[in-house]
């Protein structure tokens, strides 16, 4: 299965460490289209490098191809706000996992019937745990 992982980077990277092991668990029978989002090295500075078009178009092409996205909202971004619009826009099946201890959900999120799959989280065990039992992710 293909998956989009969606996470922020220019919203901040605090979280980088937790992306990284769920895309070391994603990676274990999937392939994460978006691994680069778990990158230690990958900052803002890096990626303000890279000209925005590109970025914007290789994310469309990667969300065209993935089988499922999964977006980790705890940090807010709007670049994921955007690639789960898109992935609604897609009909791609979304798994949106949040860690309710660092903040709140946007209501454009949680209020849209499309996302039925938000999960709730404090730890990355639990969200590993959540991702293994989701029906929709290879193990």
């Amino acid at each position: 299965m293909k998956i989009y992982f969606a996470a922020s980077i220019r919203g901040g990277r605090s979280d980088v460490k937790i992306y990284q092991k769920l895309i070391d668990f994603l990676n274990q029978d999937n392939q994460v289209l978006t691994e680069h989002i778990g990158n230690d090295n990958l900052s803002v500075t890096s990626q303000n490098q890279t000209d925005d078009k590109y970025i914007r178009d290789s994310d469309i092409n990667w969300l065209k191809e993935a089988d499922l996205v999964v977006a980790e909202t705890s940090n807010p971004s709007l670049g994921v706000g955007y690639e789960l619009g898109y992935a609604e826009r897609l009909h791609k099946p979304v798994v949106i996992l949040h860690n309710s201890t660092k903040s709140q959900l946007s209501a454009m999120i949680n209020g849209t019937d499309y996302f039925k799959d938000i999960f709730e989280y404090q730890t990355v065990d639990e969200a590993i745990e959540i991702l293994k039992n989701y029906r929709g992710i290879q193990n």
